[in-house]
């Protein structure tokens, strides 16, 4: 345990089923699109149309999940939503298996499988608030953070390797299982649930499916960390593309360069969520948002020097190991200070509204950088968008939250 501080055996048990789930998902990293180019034999249009339009459906109908997510116990939706999971995945399988795959298949298990990401992380985001106490939030987000680095750094490779000797459809299969070791994880939590709120109408109207945007944006310190955090990741995001191509294609990188690039700044991402403990037991959650925020939005302007060669080569990794140490400080004192901010009976819808609203922001400025490297190149793409970056620090909070007060106490949870 990080700091040799327990949150007890329920904790570890939704820790164990967060590891499995997410390192099934990143040893499957790209199997979607390797099946439909490798197996089905699609174009770019296809692969894009796949990503894109699977995250954005899926996005769209986990909306209106969020209202019926607050309402219920929050384990038996995850666990639904695991075997949801589970099921499409592994039909995917069925269907390479008996010679019927087919592009639609893909597409819509992309869809079902990001509708219920959005409705597990919301009903799980609630379920941490249950069983952590405030006190021992952050420590429970930096060992989730950890465990995201953890998985991206391992999956890929892993994923990779069995591909290799197994064929396309291994880390499918893999993913599968991941979902029902998470199910039984979160079937072994043994502490009694609270009763959810119930709703005062017969069923979900639209003052249910905005209640969660009319938090984040009411609340004087969680709107600007919302417009700050949706902002600042799609245009992250935005580059990942247009470093691909520029790397892959004029600077001639080998494949296995880039993917070592990701893999080394990865580990940034464990350093920082280790990290983030003690940096707020020390200067308080606010100044640690305020700081890793602002330093966050420094880094990827500085791609726009990478160039061909070794030298070029560790550039990248130096700047995407700021970035990421970055985010893995903001992330988990992010997520802790949004639970504390948010009541009980909201957040399932809450954090749905904020799920949806990322993966709509990232959507856009994806397709918006693509255009614009169209234009002026990717190069210059990654400038324009690093130099935007570098405003964003103003979204963020002037002043600290309630929550913040009782920062300095993270270091007593046992």
């Amino acid at each position: 345990m990080a700091g040799g501080a327990s949150l007890g055996r329920d904790f570890g048990w939704l820790w164990a089923a967060y590891a499995a789930g997410t390192l099934g998902t990143w040893v499957a990293f790209n199997a979607l699109p390797l099946l439909a180019v490798t197996v089905l034999h699609e174009g770019s249009a296809e692969v894009a149309a796949l990503a894109a339009v699977g995250a954005a459906v899926g996005a769209a109908v986990a909306l209106p999940l969020g209202p019926w997510v607050e309402f219920r116990r929050k384990r038996p939706v995850m666990i639904a939503m695991d075997l949801v999971r589970g099921a499409a995945v592994l039909s995917v399988a069925a269907a390479y298996a008996l010679d019927r795959l087919g592009f639609a298949q893909l597409l819509l298990v992309s869809v079902v499988v990001a509708a219920a990401d959005i409705t597990f992380g919301a009903a799980s985001g609630a379920c941490l608030k249950a069983l952590v106490p405030a006190e021992g939030r952050l420590l429970a987000q930096s060992r989730l953070e950890s465990t995201t680095w953890t998985a991206t750094v391992l999956g890929p490779p892993l994923g990779g390797a069995l591909v290799a000797l197994l064929g396309p459809v291994a880390t499918v299969l893999v993913d599968a299982v991941s979902y029902l070791l998470s199910a039984l994880g979160i079937r072994a939590i043994t502490a009694p649930e609270p009763v959810p709120t119930r709703r005062e109408g017969p069923r979900a109207g639209l003052a249910d499916l905005l209640e969660g945007w009319r938090h984040l944006l009411a609340q004087p310190v969680l709107r600007p960390l919302f417009l700050n955090a949706v902002l600042v990741n799609g245009l992250i995001m935005a580059t990942a593309p247009l470093l691909a191509v520029l790397m892959l294609g004029p600077l001639g990188f080998a494949p296995w360069q880039y993917g070592l690039a990701f893999a080394v700044s990865c580990l940034g991402g464990l350093v920082g969520s280790r990290l983030s403990r003690p940096l707020v037991a020390r200067y308080g959650r606010h100044r640690v948002l305020q700081a890793s925020g602002a330093l966050r939005a420094c880094w990827p302007v500085g791609l726009v020097l990478v160039h061909h060669g070794p030298t070029g080569l560790i550039l990248v990794m130096a700047v995407e190991l700021a970035l990421i140490t970055c985010i893995g400080v903001w992330n988990p004192v992010l997520a802790a200070h949004r639970l504390d901010l948010t009541p009980t009976d909201r957040v399932a819808r809450t954090l749905t509204a904020w799920s949806v609203a990322a993966k709509a922001s990232i959507a856009a400025l994806t397709a918006l950088g693509g255009l614009l490297a169209a234009v002026v190149g990717p190069r210059a793409a990654i400038g324009l968008v690093g130099a935007l970056l570098l405003v964003t620090p103003l979204l963020l909070p002037r002043r600290a939250g309630v929550a913040d007060e009782a920062s300095p106490s993270v270091d007593t949870c046992k």
